[in-house]
This record gives C-alpha cells, sequence and structure tokens, in this order.
C-alpha cells in the first residue's frame, strides 16, 4: 500500500484532485448561489488558492479545504457586491441634488476616493470596505475573515494612513 504524501503539490496528485472535485465543487456552489459563471470562477480561484498553500494541506484534507475555501470566496464576492449597491444607492441620492456644481464636485471626490480605495493592498481594502461601508465591527471582520481583532486593527491603522498619503497627493 503506497503512503500517502504529505501535501499536495506534487503535480499528478493536484490534477487528479482537479479533475475529480472541480465537477463535484461547481454542483455544490451552482446549487447553493445559482451563478454558474461565478461557480466556475470561484473554483478556479479555490484551486489556486490550494496550489499556493499546497505544503500545508494533505491530500485527504484538499475536499474540505476547497469546499471552505470556496465558500468563503462565493461569501466575499456578496460582500463585494453589497458594497457596489450602496455605492449606487448613494450615488442615486446624490443625483436628485439640483446643484450642478454640487453634483460635479461630488463625482470627481467620489472618483478620488475609489480610485484611492483600489491602490490599498487586498486586506486593507476589504477591512476598510466591510467596516466604513457594511458598517461592522471589528469583531465582526475579524471573524469573518478568521484573523485577530489586532489584525483588523492594524490593517484599518495602515489603510487610514496610506488613504491620507494617497489624498494629500490628488
Amino acid at each position: 500500500m503506497p503512503k500517502e504524501s504529505n501535501n499536495v503539490c506534487e503535480e499528478s496528485l493536484f490534477e487528479q484532485l482537479f479533475m475529480k472535485l472541480a465537477p463535484e465543487l461547481r454542483s455544490f456552489l451552482y446549487y447553493k448561489f445559482r451563478d454558474l459563471e461565478h461557480a466556475e470562477d470561484i473554483i478556479q480561484e479555490a484551486f489556486v488558492i490550494l496550489w499556493k498553500n499546497c505544503l500545508k494541506v494533505l491530500p485527504s484534507m484538499a475536499k474540505s479545504y476547497l469546499y471552505k475555501v470556496s465558500q468563503n470566496q462565493f461569501l466575499k464576492l456578496l460582500d463585494k457586491d453589497k458594497v457596489r449597491q450602496k455605492h449606487l444607492e448613494l450615488q442615486t441620492d446624490f443625483n436628485n441634488i439640483e446643484d450642478p456644481d454640487f453634483e460635479l464636485r461630488h463625482q470627481e471626490l467620489s472618483q478620488q476616493l475609489s480610485k484611492a480605495i483600489d491602490q490599498l493592498p487586498d486586506g486593507q481594502r476589504e477591512v476598510f470596505l466591510l467596516n466604513r461601508v457594511d458598517g461592522r465591527t471589528y469583531k465582526e471582520i475579524a471573524e469573518q475573515l478568521e484573523i485577530s481583532v489586532k489584525a483588523v486593527e492594524k490593517r484599518m491603522s495602515q489603510a487610514l494612513i496610506k488613504l491620507r498619503v494617497i489624498c494629500k497627493n490628488i
């Protein structure tokens, strides 16, 4: 009986996992979220994450790891959609204001802020948006991202510092 590999970094084993688990994941994600296009994108992302962490994942744990990563990726996608929706609602509210000069300044400021937020590293941007747009507490963010509250505080602090620097240069 062959000994189980200590990780999934061997290309042939990784390919076997992909061939076996990708269709299962596709069905799971489509059944759960009813969006085939996003399901396929998430599957690709999940396998990229598995490959990046292949030294840490035993072959016997790969399936549960992929399901957890896939579900987390989809939840992140839903959070991003919520942020976009809130931003669109805010734009709609401001479009009802009749002062064209105010509207122009608001659009410029909004574009500059969006560009500044886009320049933040992923972790900082995610924490910033979850806190400032979604209104989540540091504790809620820490639980969602599976990191400590201190890590959330640090990311937020770094994001605010970086945004100040970027906005001063605009």
